[in-house]
């Protein structure tokens, strides 16, 4: 298989918006053998990431921006490995210029690839002090408008935020407390070589010092764990659910909120888990199966309109809603290029389903509601919208290990905590 010819095509889909980049990964892994799959994943995934950053670039050293699209992603691929994977260039140029197809596109690939090996030193940003988003757009690979949301939200810590953004991302996982403690798992890991440590904050969480396959990991067949990052175990242990108690999650896929439920009521009461994407509930029904718990049930479900049966029953209701993605760019390289007016289209949406999940909750209930962005709109700008005219909700103050929220929510930022960015609020209904 020529790896190289595979990658360019898988791009292409990418960029004709087929499908998400961790599809078309996920798909093409699964014909192909192991290195041939890491290959591809360092390859496609960080291209995609880099997309903005690489296309400056070929700009700079081709002297041109009307590129034909197939001769762009070529340069792209060409331009990551040398740039980003250090692979031996006669190997990276020579098999990149291959993919040209005529005499004359080979001649312009190889010139282009060849400039930037003479000339390393002319591949860098534009200067900041001209022009500051466009600097932190090249350097970080994020549209401009994205940057400059950043920037209105996080102001001078907007760079900080950015490089957690584009730092490597270990894997980070739930251990199974069903099944062993978080102690017995970290010395399995340690058996096997691979290093490892104690979440900082959620008390049940690893993080591992590299990535890894989770499927390569020692225990995943017998179900001793399931990846989530810290912010959302945070997020459940915030929630802190009791054993024999009754948990409706509204936006349950993939599950995870649902598993760490589960496993906070020692598998004892009821997780009723819902989601309005129907062919996606199959990932929660196979994660409780691997993991064991069989208090979940699952069901297709509009997190906006709940069935009405479910009204006042709920000890817990979980509303993870749908939300811009913000703090979650460095793991989902398409969200870097969505657009940002998405973000101020989604607070309604947000707010209809807390509203929602109000109404499934029994009086003295607890609700969390959770977002994976760092967009005050879409965070407490729901939740204080809400408890404007619902007097009869409350914030509630927690505590997850050293992490405390004292008035009720907090959010979550990479760049300081190591963690996703992450918001979270615990509501109660009072009691008549």
């Amino acid at each position: 298989m020529n790896r190289r010819k595979y990658a360019l095509d898988l791009l292409t889909r990418w960029e004709a918006g087929e499908e998400y980049i961790n599809l078309t990964i996920g798909r093409a892994a699964e014909q192909v053998g192991d290195d041939d799959r890491r290959y591809l994943t360092a390859l496609l995934y960080g291209t995609v990431e880099k997309c903005i950053t690489l296309d400056y670039y070929i700009g700079v050293l081709a002297k041109r921006s009307n590129l034909d699209p197939t001769t762009r992603n070529i340069l792209r691929l060409g331009l990551y490995e040398l740039l980003y994977m250090h692979t031996p260039h006669h190997a990276v140029v020579n098999d990149i210029v291959s993919l040209g197809r005529n005499k004359g596109e080979r001649g312009f690939l190889n010139g282009t690839l060849r400039a930037a090996l003479r000339a390393p030193e002319v591949l860098v940003p534009p200067p900041y002090d001209k022009n500051p988003a466009r600097h932190l757009s090249v350097k970080y690979s994020l549209p401009t408008s994205t940057v400059r949301l950043l920037s209105h939200i996080l102001g001078e810590e907007t760079q900080a935020f950015l490089e957690a953004v584009n730092a490597p991302h270990p894997l980070t996982i739930r251990v199974n407390t069903l099944r062993l403690s978080r102690e017995e798992y970290l010395s399995h890991l340690a058996e096997k070589g691979i290093a490892a440590t104690p979440t900082p904050f959620a008390p049940h969480g690893v993080t591992l010092d590299t990535s890894y396959p989770p499927k390569s990991l020692p225990g995943f067949e017998d179900g001793w764990f399931y990846v989530q990052d810290e912010a959302s175990q945070i997020a459940v242990d915030a929630l802190s659910p009791k054993v024999g108690s009754t948990l409706i999650d509204l936006c349950a896929c993939p599950g995870g909120k649902s598993f760490g439920s589960a496993l906070s009521m020692e598998n004892k009461g009821q997780v009723m888990s819902y989601d309005i994407h129907a062919s996606k509930l199959s990932l929660i029904c196979d994660g409780a199966a691997r993991l064991g718990l069989t208090c979940i049930t699952v069901g297709e479900g509009d997190a906006t309109t709940p069935d009405e049966t479910l009204f006042g029953t709920g000890d817990y209701v979980i509303c993870d809603v749908p939300c811009s993605g913000l703090g979650v760019l460095g793991k989902k390289a398409d969200l870097r290029y969505k657009d940002t007016r998405v973000a101020e289209e989604l607070p309604p949406l947000q707010r209809s389903i807390l509203e929602a999940g109000a109404n499934c909750l029994a009086e003295g209930g607890t609700l969390l509601y959770s977002t994976c962005t760092i967009n005050p709109q879409e965070n407490e700008g729901v939740t204080e919208a809400f408890l404007a005219l619902h007097p009869e909700f409350e914030y509630v103050p927690f505590s997850v290990g050293a992490l405390n929220a004292p008035k009720g929510h907090i959010t979550l930022y990479p760049h300081i905590h190591a963690t996703d960015g992450f918001y979270i609020a615990k509501l109660q209904r009072r009691r008549q």
